[in-house]
């Protein structure tokens, strides 16, 4: 394979606590396939070849044999555990922390498997073909651009929860179309009377609001960045136990110091997604319309 040919990294360390189980596991498809299995089944079409797995120790082999069955002879397939002691050599994890480092904690974790440009999906998020493909063709076609990156944007509306609050990336971009402020909040949900708002402020957000749903084009210097910025974090807040590394958090520092542009794309796929125990009726029904309109056979693999 051409090393310089873009790779997937699929976040999929989560414990589900707010599902009340993994999610990575889950079967939803009429076969029990698992949203990464349709997220891989896009993937591979639109042209990745090299996937890497952010997973945890405690389940790292239940997933690699089950991705392995099913993809690990149409793609190059790895694995690398995101862990709390998992960090710059030199720093250690307090004591007493269980929370996770955070969305960049965990693209970071895979610096050692990736010297070219690649793409960051959720496991637990279905972000239909068009996005994979509309991914896939930016990191192509900037492939030795290192200094630009994208990110797949989706309408706030079509990305709320029936059945809880969620939390989202809110985009902003300038007349170009290059990203000015990515601003992660928490707790967004539909209000009695229709609006969308943000718990505790009641902040509310137009429905056409460009939101990230952690999907992500980023050039190999992002490992630089992130190394750096990382220690820059661990340095203010490694005491702090609820603190988290978030990619946006890292964009927006590098939007602001003009280190990199970031393109929005806008995707006009159909987003849905697991948060709660209640969204898997509802998953499951859609992808049974997804298969009766003939976007994906019956059995994927």
């Amino acid at each position: 394979m051409q090393s310089n040919s873009p790779s997937l990294i699929i976040l999929a360390a989560g414990m589900g606590s707010r599902y009340g189980g993994l999610k990575q596991l889950d079967s939803f498809g009429p076969n029990g396939e698992t949203i990464i299995d349709y997220s891989i089944y896009d993937a591979i079409q639109a042209g990745f070849k090299k996937i890497v797995f952010i997973v945890r120790e405690s389940f790292q082999r239940d997933i690699e044999a089950r991705m392995n069955k099913h993809w690990g002879q149409k793609a190059d397939l790895h694995f690398v555990c995101q862990e709390l002691d998992v960090l710059p050599e030199q720093y250690s994890c307090p004591a007493g922390r269980t929370k996770p480092w955070g969305t960049g904690h965990a693209v970071w974790v895979a610096k050692n498997l990736i010297r070219e440009p690649f793409g960051v999906i959720n496991s637990d998020d279905y972000y239909g073909k068009e996005a994979l493909f509309s991914l896939y063709d930016f990191l192509s076609e900037k492939i030795n651009h290192q200094q630009q990156y994208a990110v797949i944007a989706y309408l706030l509306k079509n990305t709320l929860s029936e059945n809880g609050s969620v939390n989202r990336g809110i985009c902003l971009s300038d007349e170009e179309g290059f990203l000015t402020k990515v601003e992660e909040c928490r707790g967004i949900h539909k209000s009695a009377d229709g609006k969308i708002l943000m718990e505790q402020t009641n902040r509310e957000f137009k429905p056409d609001t460009a939101v990230s749903m952690n999907m992500w084009a980023f050039g190999a210097s992002y490992f630089e960045f992130a190394e750096s910025e990382f220690k820059n974090f661990l340095n203010r807040s490694i005491s702090d136990h609820s603190s988290e590394f978030y990619i946006p958090d890292l964009v927006q520092y590098l939007i602001d110091n003009q280190k990199v542009q970031v393109k929005v794309i806008k995707s006009p796929s159909q987003w849905f997604g697991v948060t709660y125990q209640e969204d898997r009726p509802l998953v499951q029904a859609a992808f049974e319309q997804l298969i009766r309109d003939g976007k994906y056979p019956a059995k994927l693999s």
